[in-house]
């Protein structure tokens, strides 16, 4: 799950929830929502951990289905 992505990543970069939470300026209940894959989230929020951790949200050709690049 993507989630689960997101955490790997968010650890990677020894970033507690509380700190990945300020830096993104979402709550950090927002972050722990994410990393246990929430089915939804609103995307401007999304977006915004995601710069902090570094990643890209990629739109591509596919079956509809949520995925990280590594399943």
């Amino acid at each position: 799950m993507w989630g689960k992505d997101l955490r790997r990543r968010r650890l990677e970069l020894r970033l507690r929830q509380d700190e990945l939470a300020a830096l993104a300026g979402v709550s950090t209940r927002f972050v722990h929502a994410l990393e246990q894959s929430k089915p939804t989230a609103r995307l401007d929020k999304v977006l915004a951990v995601l710069r902090q951790l570094g990643l890209d949200l990629v739109l591509a050709p596919g079956s509809g289905v949520l995925r990280s690049e590594e399943g």
